[in-house]
């Protein structure tokens, strides 16, 4: 890959962690293991990634996150213990694709990695917080299956089609802007009180 493509798959992979960590880790080690992407040099223990026992293990942590994330209440407690866990990925992720030597140090690359992955968790959890309050299950169960064939879906097109990686990046760096402004306005409807109209009744003249 060419340095747009490669700081394109690193800023959509940190930028997915926010959403699906272990499915990020686990494309990321299969790529790996593919060849689709190389073992980065710059970082060796992170070539742990493509072996068949660390894909074991990432596999049940995915396997779970996939169900916590169907449950309402169990999803934003899944949101709340990973809210350092997105990040750490997020920074890992960006390491395992771009040399630190040529991007201004490991200090940016991790930065930048986990600074992505932090604002897509604020946008998820957040947009889920308020999802996850309605009492029915059905509308967080169906927003869930649609993450997950996003998230899919976007993996497929970032490992396969590496021209299109900045074109991915910037679309989900939007969809965090979108949902991070919904849910705030959301949250001050819901938690600023009604104006009260003057209702008192007209003094005696």
């Amino acid at each position: 890959m060419d340095a747009p493509a490669l700081i394109g798959l690193a800023a959509s992979l940190s930028l997915m962690a926010g959403w699906r960590p272990y499915l990020c880790l686990f494309a990321t080690g299969l790529a790996m293991d593919s060849g689709l992407i190389s073992a980065p040099d710059h970082a060796a223990g992170l070539h742990s990634l493509a072996h068949l026992w660390v894909l074991g293990l990432i596999g049940i942590a995915l396997v779970a996150e996939w169900i916590a994330d169907k449950i309402a209440w169990l999803d934003s407690l899944w949101d709340t213990a990973h809210g350092a866990i997105r990040p750490l990925i997020g920074a890992l992720l960006a390491m395992t694709v771009i040399d630190p030597a040529t991007f201004g140090g490991q200090i940016i690359v991790l930065m930048l990695g986990g600074g992505a992955a932090l604002l897509s968790h604020r946008a998820k959890a957040g947009a889920r917080a308020i999802l996850n309050a309605s009492p029915e299950p059905y509308s967080n169960i169906a927003v869930s299956l649609g993450e997950d064939v996003l998230a899919i879906g976007l993996l497929v097109v970032i490992f396969k089609a590496p021209i299109a990686t900045v074109a991915v990046a910037g679309l989900i760096l939007l969809a965090d802007l979108s949902l991070t402004a919904a849910a705030r306005r959301v949250l001050n409807r819901m938690f600023t009180p009604p104006r009260k109209a003057d209702t008192a009744p007209n003094a005696p003249r």
